[in-house]
């Protein structure tokens, strides 16, 4: 059996220049299974295909996770069901099969602070990025202070940007209160993805209360109408997780000599 010849790093260099990205990183180990196994040169053609395209997938699932934004989360394994008072289970479940985004529909999670509304906003999101959608997780306040600016062309692009991925997940709608300018931009989202595209809200506010959330904003009824229209709900109700975890480990720090 022929030893194979040692690559030179101009080779390396050059592989990288016309695009491929596995190969290079492995150059050595490849040619030696290759000489090992006495491929055929369609075996080392399809075997060069087959890495080529698993590192694509791997560098587009880190770069739409990196764009997602969605950060760190526990897992729904984690999420204590028993715990809420109130809670639609198959809703959320049937959310995780990502049924609702071919479909373009809106996912709306209600509740007070504390219950995981984005814990599951997040395992949801993370969920539809493996499985190849493009997400993008933000706040609300981070949205609309994202687009209050006085360039025209820009706030377009931004609107843009947001138009933009197939699940736009806004999360904390409710926790600061807005002047009717917020309100236009947020219909502007919402109306520019609607039947197109979906959301997921979380909210601490009844619809009915959204008039507080942004005084004098006269768009909050079509905004709801357009938001609700192709929407599942579920409303989650019940003392906070976090006060209960912080009760537990008070407990625990008492308990300890």
């Amino acid at each position: 059996m022929t030893c194979p010849e040692t690559p030179t790093p101009e080779l390396a260099s050059r592989l990288t220049q016309i695009g491929l990205r596995s190969l290079p990183m492995g150059l050595d180990d490849f040619l030696a299974r290759a000489t090992k196994g006495r491929w055929s040169p369609r075996q080392i053609l399809e075997e060069l295909a087959r890495a080529e395209e698993s590192e694509r997938s791997r560098r587009s699932l880190e770069r739409r996770l990196r764009q997602s934004r969605i950060g760190r989360f526990k897992p729904i394994a984690d999420f204590d069901w028993s715990w809420p008072k109130k809670i639609d289970r198959p809703v959320i479940e049937r959310a995780l099969t990502l049924d609702f985004i071919p479909e373009g529909r809106n996912l709306i999670l209600l509740g007070t602070n504390g219950l995981g509304k984005t814990m599951i906003t997040k395992n949801i999101a993370h969920a539809a990025v493996l499985a190849g959608y493009s997400v993008l997780f933000r706040t609300a306040s981070e949205i609309l202070d994202d687009l209050q600016c006085d360039s025209p062309e820009l706030q377009r692009r931004k609107l843009k940007k947001y138009a933009r991925p197939q699940l736009l997940c806004i999360d904390e709608l409710g926790y600061l209160s807005y002047d009717h300018h917020a309100a236009d931009l947020l219909y502007e989202i919402v109306n520019r993805r609607y039947e197109r595209r979906s959301i997921i809200f979380t909210t601490n506010r009844a619809f009915k209360e959204w008039n507080e959330v942004f005084p004098n904003a006269t768009c909050i009824a079509t905004l709801l109408d357009r938001l609700t229209h192709h929407a599942d709900f579920t409303v989650v109700e019940g003392a906070s997780y976090r006060v209960r975890e912080s009760e537990q480990e008070a407990q625990r720090r008492r308990k300890q000599p």
